[in-house]
């Protein structure tokens, strides 16, 4: 594998970290590590989202920028007399990408490595196996004999089950291939924003934030969003990418490397036009490639943070993502940079005359 720089190292840093919705401390630690150089002060809201504040003009407008900590994953419900653990899923998954894949039980005496088993299709009729398993009737095979020698090994109910992979760069170099782009790449933006805006003069404050429980109902950005107030708000998250056999454009028409999405409409928000406008006005003026797109299910925080108080003028900024909710994804570093840019550029004009005459349009 080629030496990593030092973008890469926070990539494989982020996206190997173990976080779930509920215990995301893992990854809530890496990311205080990577922002807080470029940060006046970093703080938590009550429930463990991460905040991290830049101030620009302490009179200008707040504006927040948010990718969420946690990935989807499990959790042990019971532990049965053999020592096979049966679990929850905590986030969306289909149950198709589940089965033999390697995961890791974060218990209170250390990680615990385990394999998502089921029926053999071997002893199945001919009929059942035309069929997808069934999640309620998958299992996590941890080696052990019995319940107590699983308990031993510390596992016990309410436990963190992870998928595993290891951070992977692909021949083509700007290929990444990594578990928990969604949405660890989000929580890469909001640092690299900061870390961009280092020494700028920038008309406003600036909060990086990494929310929590995401994938269980977008409800880190809502605590978040009341602890800081912001006056415009930034989801940034994975999309749907359409470029793989398959997919036809009229249900995802995306491509890895063609620039961020703009998310227009999802299950959670309609975007807001002001702040829409104002970005690809932004997105044109310095030739930063962008891509739209909308999403029949599924939302980004961006849902939660433009409902908070009495409204926060929101946009959803991604990252054409394959293989989402799986072991692991790949998404293209040209998206990520493009995303950057055009936050920064759009940061550095977001004024008070600029944010009122956005929530007027």
């Amino acid at each position: 594998m080629p030496k990593l720089d030092e973008t890469l190292t926070m990539f494989k840093d982020l996206t190997d970290a173990k976080g779930i919705p509920g215990n995301e401390k893992e990854a809530r630690d890496v990311m205080e590590k990577y922002i807080t150089p470029f940060a006046d002060e970093v703080f938590t809201d009550n429930l463990g989202s991460l905040i991290a504040k830049k101030t620009g003009d302490e009179n200008g407008p707040k504006i927040m920028v948010a990718g969420h900590l946690d990935e989807v994953g499990f959790m042990i419900s019971r532990i049965d007399d053999k020592g096979f653990l049966y679990f929850q899923t905590v986030g969306g998954w289909w149950g198709q990408v589940m089965l033999a894949q390697r995961v890791t039980i974060m218990t209170s005496k250390g990680d615990v490595t385990g394999i998502i088993g089921s029926q053999p299709p071997h002893v199945l009729s001919p009929e059942a196996r035309k069929k997808p398993v069934e999640v309620k009737d998958m299992f996590i095979d941890i080696g052990a004999s019995s319940k107590e020698e699983a308990m031993e090994f510390g596992v016990k109910p309410g436990d963190s089950v992870v998928p595993y992979f290891e951070f992977t760069q692909l021949k083509n170099e700007k290929m990444l291939l990594a578990k928990a782009w969604d949405n660890r790449i989000g929580c890469a933006i909001a640092i690299e924003v900061l870390k961009q805006l280092k020494g700028t003069d920038h008309p406003n404050v600036v909060y990086g934030v990494g929310t929590i429980q995401e994938e269980v109902g977008l409800r880190g950005a809502k605590t978040s969003t009341h602890a800081i107030k912001p006056d415009i708000g930034f989801g940034v998250d994975v999309g749907i990418a359409g470029d793989m056999p398959g997919v036809s454009d009229k249900d995802a028409d995306s491509k890895l490397g063609d620039g961020p999405q703009i998310i227009l409409y999802d299950a959670s928000m309609i975007s807001h036009k002001g702040v829409r406008d104002f970005i690809i006005n932004t997105a044109d003026e310095h030739n930063i490639p962008y891509q739209y797109a909308t999403m029949a299910g599924g939302g980004t925080d961006s849902g939660s943070i433009h409902l908070t108080a009495n409204g926060v003028p929101s946009l959803s900024i991604t990252v054409a993502t394959r293989y989402i909710h799986s072991h692991a994804a790949i998404l293209h570093r040209d998206d990520f940079e493009n995303a950057v840019k055009l936050i920064v550029e759009a940061i550095k004009k977001l004024d008070n005359d600029k944010v009122k005459e956005i929530v007027l349009s």
